[in-house]
């Protein structure tokens, strides 16, 4: 029997850490099923869906002694399917933003879908300069998990409209 485990490890970014910490779940008869990693700063940062046998998911966070030893962080969190299966039949759809970036874009469109019941699957953020003018520019994509009785025009309209009061422009489109 397979267990999996949500890992988190975050710590100065350095060669060859993605290849280290995929070698210890290797060691472990683990898997990666799912994972997301990233240079923030001098930061790296992974956070991953991993299934190891039964028996070694209790010895996971030991593997990862000499890592937490060099400064790293680690949190490892058993799941199970029974949360994921409460959105089977939802509908899944992708909501790009785009504008002048500022303070609270995230919040206030989060806060738009979450009061509609709709769930974030998935999100990235960046900013990046103008070609012209340097003026710092914001981009967001989010998947997110729509209740099937959601009435499509409604929902959307409101996010739109949470987008012009954050200046920003926002594209709903049906996720593949």
């Amino acid at each position: 029997m397979r267990t999996r485990v949500v890992l988190t490890l975050t710590g100065p970014d350095r060669v060859g850490i993605v290849e280290e910490v995929t070698r210890i779940l290797l060691e472990l008869g683990g898997n990666v099923e799912t994972s997301r990693m990233a240079r923030l700063g001098g930061e790296f940062a992974i956070i991953m869906l991993a299934s190891l046998p039964g028996d070694h998911a209790e010895s996971l966070t030991a593997a990862f002694a000499d890592l937490q030893a060099q400064g790293y962080k680690l949190t490892a969190s058993q799941t199970d399917d029974s949360v994921a299966d409460a959105h089977r039949g939802w509908l899944p759809y992708r909501v790009s933003v785009h504008g002048a970036d500022h303070e609270g874009i995230i919040h206030e469109i989060a806060a738009e879908l979450s009061s509609r019941g709709i769930n974030i699957e998935s999100m990235e953020t960046g900013t990046s300069e103008a070609p012209v003018s340097g003026t710092p520019l914001f981009e967001m994509v989010a998947l997110v998990a729509v209740p099937p009785d959601l009435a499509e025009t409604d929902w959307i309209w409101a996010v739109a409209e949470a987008g012009s009061q954050a200046n920003v422009d926002i594209e709903v489109v049906p996720a593949d």
